[in-house]
């Protein structure tokens, strides 16, 4: 095969899991690679196009591995993105539908809305907070494809870097009500403490990681738009969710966020 049908491939073994609920063996072992970043923004492009084609509105993007001990662990030296869609968002209090998610895991972040483009090519933090409505609290739900989360950078890539879905709370925040690089972060499970941070854990500040995601988005084309959401990475370790749980995220002067997974 060639290196285009391999991504193809794989590709659609990811779609196919989405679709069926079942989840799947590793995109490297298709492609035959566990570190090329590239060929997973190959794949994950490939199911975003035809998302897009299908109907589906990009609402935003999402940044994965802003933790230096995951970036450590994972064997990488920046993050990764992933699109947000319209109908993977959920607003504060509405449950999840079980069967949307096949092994969720939930995260504590910091959201911004934007209110201008960020289309300037290399942008500086000035031009971050100048573009930015609000910020939400916020939780992303992430999920994997991949059977048993077995996951490399070019399988977390591929798979759209590892999203489900995404909650936002209701109250928007401007910039200069709160400092996101001193929030702290409680992630509760059932009222059962989970997950603690605060907002330095994500690249020092939230606000670098979406720096970050500009520059990155405007060297790829795709320059981020007025009105999309940026997820900006977590604030503290990831927790699995199951059927039934009732998850509650609060962030200081930010507020909370509660979201939970119904049958």
């Amino acid at each position: 095969m060639t290196a285009h049908e391999l991504i193809e491939r794989a590709a659609a073994q990811l779609r196919a899991a989405a679709e069926s609920g079942q989840t799947c063996s590793p995109v490297r072992d298709i492609v035959g690679t566990s570190t090329d970043v590239d060929t997973g923004y190959a794949i994950q492009d490939e199911n975003t196009r035809l998302a897009i084609d299908g109907g589906r509105r990009v609402a935003g993007r999402k940044i994965g591995i802003t933790s230096p001990a995951v970036m450590e662990q994972i064997g990488v030296d920046q993050p990764d993105f992933g699109t947000l869609f319209a109908d993977m968002e959920f607003g504060d209090g509405v449950p999840i539908p079980a069967q949307r998610l096949l092994q969720p895991r939930a995260e504590a972040e910091v959201a911004l809305v934007l209110e201008h483009d960020l289309d300037k090519g290399e942008h500086g933090f000035a031009d971050i907070i100048s573009a930015t409505a609000y910020a939400l609290p916020s939780i992303e739900v992430v999920d994997s494809r991949i059977a048993d989360w077995d996951i490399t950078i070019v399988d977390t890539v591929a798979d759209n870097a590892s999203c489900g879905l995404y909650v936002l709370g209701g109250r928007p925040v401007p910039l200069d009500r709160v400092d996101l690089r001193t929030i702290p972060m409680s992630m509760s499970v059932n009222e059962t403490e989970v997950s603690t941070g605060g907002g330095a854990a994500c690249l020092g500040h939230p606000l670098n990681a979406a720096r970050w995601l500009a520059d990155t988005m405007c060297a790829r084309g795709t320059p981020l738009r007025a009105g999309d959401v940026v997820m900006t990475g977590a604030l503290g370790p990831m927790r699995p969710m199951a059927t039934g749980d009732r998850l509650t995220a609060t962030f200081g002067d930010l507020g909370s966020v509660t979201t939970s997974i119904e049958p």
